[in-house]
This record gives structure tokens, sequence and C-alpha cells, in this order.
């Protein structure tokens, strides 16, 4: 286990969960007792459905970020959907205390923009275009938002929690992501995400953790559904759809 992490792992006392919650038959999570993290940036992959994202937001409402996203600061709620799970969760954190903290989730980015622009509201203007990229995140499409969070926003030496942040982005953005993501890793930062994404999933050093299977044990980028079913599609594409498609 390396020592210089944020988070080393957490364990998971399952009696403090209640005992009709669905959390106790999703498969990939419900054997789980305990999960160590290796290096800096760490990918959950999976179908949709196997615990990915319930696991991550569980790790960020246990570290004290806002469930629905954005940093500690962040205590708006516009649904309160967020599970049960982070209640039984004992972060093993490590001796160094990351400089930043940001939960990013696609589904909820928009909630989190409009509460960016509230909290910003009474700042001077060179604050929040430094931090969020010049101009309104509303001004912006959901992928030039999205890019211009974690270019301007986030900074090395933190820790980030990435909810499927290819939703927002095209195949070149993504490219442009999995370069900011690698270079603040080498600058100290953490990451957790979750990921279908086979342009991410393949960013060098990362360790990746399938939930497919009903567990979760790590994998090689080749060994991951992301990457098969794509280059599958990519290497037979006429073939594959002329058994998919075809239904006589």
């Amino acid at each position: 286990m390396r020592s210089d992490l944020f988070l080393n792992g957490f364990s998971l006392c399952w009696a403090e969960i209640e005992e009709d919650s669905y959390l106790h038959r999703v498969e990939a999570l419900k054997e789980v007792e305990s999960m160590d993290f290796h290096r800096p940036v760490t990918f959950f992959a999976g179908e949709n459905g196997t615990g990915k994202s319930t696991l991550l937001e569980a790790v960020a409402s246990a570290w004290g970020l806002n469930p629905e996203g954005g940093s500690r600061n962040f205590r708006f709620s516009t649904r309160d959907t967020h599970s049960s799970l982070y209640r039984g969760m004992r972060l093993r954190k490590g001796w160094r205390q990351p400089e930043d903290h940001f939960f990013l989730r696609a589904e909820s980015f928009y909630n989190v923009a409009t509460q960016v622009e509230e909290y910003r509201a009474g700042d001077d203007p060179s604050v929040y275009y430094r931090q969020y990229g010049g101009r309104s995140l509303h001004e912006q499409s959901h992928g030039e938002s999205f890019l211009a969070l974690v270019q301007n926003r986030f900074r090395g030496k933190g820790f980030y929690l990435l909810d499927e942040p290819e939703a927002a982005l095209s195949p070149q953005r993504q490219l442009t992501l999995l370069i900011c993501l690698h270079r603040l890793a080498r600058e100290g930062s953490q990451f957790l995400i979750a990921s279908h994404s086979p342009i991410l999933l393949g960013m060098p050093e990362a360790e990746i953790l399938s939930f497919d299977e009903g567990r979760i044990s790590p994998v090689s980028y080749e060994e991951t559904q992301s990457y098969q079913v794509t280059e599958m599609f990519l290497n037979h594409r006429e073939y594959l759809l002329e058994r998919l498609l075809n239904t006589e």
C-alpha cells in the first residue's frame, strides 16, 4: 500500500446499514468488507447497475462532500436520493492532507453549476473567472463547462471523485480530460473515477477495479467490457451490426 495517498482505503460495517436496504442486493457490493487503493488514479468500471456510482457516492459522503457534487462548502440538496452506504464506511486516510476536494458527477452538474453562481455572487468576478474558466458555467455547453471546471478549478495535491465524466464530453474532449487528469495525478492529486469510457480507462498507470461478475476485482485495460465491446465494434462493425439488426 502506498503511503502518499490521501485515501488508502476503507472498511464497511454492514450492521449499520438498514436490513431492508437495496444495498444488500447489489451483487458486487454486498460481500465487500474492505477495499484498498494503491495508485493515484483508480477507476471503477463495469456494467450499469453494478454499484460503481453508489460506492463512489458513499466515499464522497464519508469524506464530507456534498452527495450531489461540489466541495465541502457545497451544502445544497435538490433531492435527497443518496444511499445510506456511507454510514457504515470507515475511511483509512493517509498522512497527507489534500489541499482541495471536489465531487464531480455528470448527472447533477447543472445543479452544481447553479450553486457555483449563487455562492460566487458576492465575490470579486476575477476570482470566479480564474476558477471556472472566465465565464458562467451556464453560458457554456455541458461539455465545455464540465471541462472548464476541471481545467481551472482542479489543482495538484487535491482529492477528486468523478462520476462518469465522459457523459458530457466528445471523444476529443475525453482525450483532453485524460491529459488533465494525468498531469494532476503527477502533481500529487488522487482520483477515484467511475467510468465506461474506453478512452479514460486507458490512462497509463491507473488501477481499474471491475464491478462485473458480481464482485469487485482488479483487471487490466484489455479485460474491461468497455474496451472489448469497443474493439469488437470497430474491427467487426459490419458483421456485428448484421447479427444484431437482422431480426429475420
